[in-house]
């Protein structure tokens, strides 16, 4: 890769839209449902998954699901997007908060992170 070839590739990388959001994370097995909000929700699965694996999940009942039942059984899903171009950065955190309680509510849901 040549380096203008480079720079295009970081620029691009650097302007692309970010999507924050809410989602969850679904045991088949048992039915259990986790629930949190993220400011980058293309990332959130790889790092949660990631956590995981390396046994480095905060949350205690997620670990214990994912070791006792392994990858396969889990499901990562995007249950609502925000678009925040219009909102200021508190703004985006106020939503995403007040978004994560109301999911947790609605399945009764355990929080995912945090």
């Amino acid at each position: 890769m040549d380096n203008q070839s480079r720079r295009d590739a970081v620029r691009a990388f650097k302007e692309r839209k970010v999507s924050a959001g809410v989602f969850a994370v679904r045991c088949q097995p048992t039915g259990e449902v986790w629930v949190s909000a993220s400011r980058n929700l293309e990332a959130q699965q790889t790092s949660l998954w990631s956590q995981l694996k390396w046994k480095g999940c905060y949350t205690k009942a997620l670990q214990e699901a994912w070791n006792t039942h392994g990858e396969e059984a889990f499901s990562f899903e995007v249950l609502e997007t925000v678009e925040d171009e219009e909102l200021s950065p508190m703004g985006l955190a106020d939503r995403l908060k007040s978004l994560d309680a109301a999911w947790r509510e609605k399945l009764g849901a355990a929080k995912a992170l945090g």
